[in-house]
């Protein structure tokens, strides 16, 4: 499999952000559920990325190249990215300021044990399930096989879907609970481009229903509209 897609670095006009101590303490590590806006959704805000690279032409299949290598190339770069920038925020994020794993609308998510059954467990619970899931997929050979010749699995594209439905779901959270934290952190650039990468990623190759990106999808329309 290929190597990891990055993303060129933020100018300085696009890392114009607030500082740790522009957000008083008490609010850092606290849900941020509660609010009835949606900050993310504010101009100022959901117009900076760390490029203005056409993201279309990163989510195309390339001629020539295998589609199912390049699902698998991209699944590794998503995971790669979306575990980095998850851990940036994580302090923040324990069982005591997210007892669920929830995104926008107070949607929940539950976790599916490997006998169908349903768990409702906290956030940090919910996502350690789902990078440990999602690492031991990307290092299973007969799942994602390395070595040349080999062949995908029957039912690649299916495995391939519910860890985009997992990524989507992660960064649905930090948006929902954490994006103070985030503008803080000056990372609201950074996410805003790894979100309109995946998601147009998912638009391409028809990854993710449409309830399933229901939750952010005036998100989605906004972030599109900035081009």
């Amino acid at each position: 499999m290929g190597g990891c897609q990055s993303y060129p670095s933020a100018t300085k006009a696009d890392t114009k952000t607030l500082q740790l101590s522009d957000i008083s303490s008490e609010k850092l590590g606290i849900n941020n559920n509660f609010l009835e806006e949606r900050p993310y959704l504010q101009q100022q805000y959901v117009c900076q990325r760390i490029t203005h690279t056409d993201m279309s032409a990163l989510t195309e299949l390339p001629p020539g190249v295998d589609k199912a290598e390049w699902l698998a190339t991209n699944t590794v770069a998503f995971f790669q990215q979306i575990n980095l920038f998850s851990s940036a925020v994580c302090e923040f994020c324990t069982p005591s300021t997210c007892p669920t794993a929830c995104g926008p609308g107070n949607t929940v998510y539950f976790w599916t044990d490997d006998h169908g059954r349903k768990l409702k467990c906290s956030a940090p619970l919910y996502f350690d399930y789902a990078m440990s899931y999602i690492q031991e997929l990307l290092t299973d050979e007969d799942v994602f096989p390395t070595k040349a010749g080999s062949v995908f699995p029957t039912g690649f594209v299916f495995l391939v879907q519910k860890v985009f439905l997992l990524f989507f779901r992660t960064l649905a959270h930090i948006y929902w609970s954490h994006y103070r934290e985030t503008l803080a952190l000056g990372l609201h650039p950074h996410l805003n481009t790894l979100f309109t990468h995946l998601t147009l990623f998912c638009r391409q190759h028809a990854l993710l229903d449409p309830e399933d990106t229901e939750p952010l999808q005036d998100l989605i329309t906004a972030l599109r509209l900035q081009g």
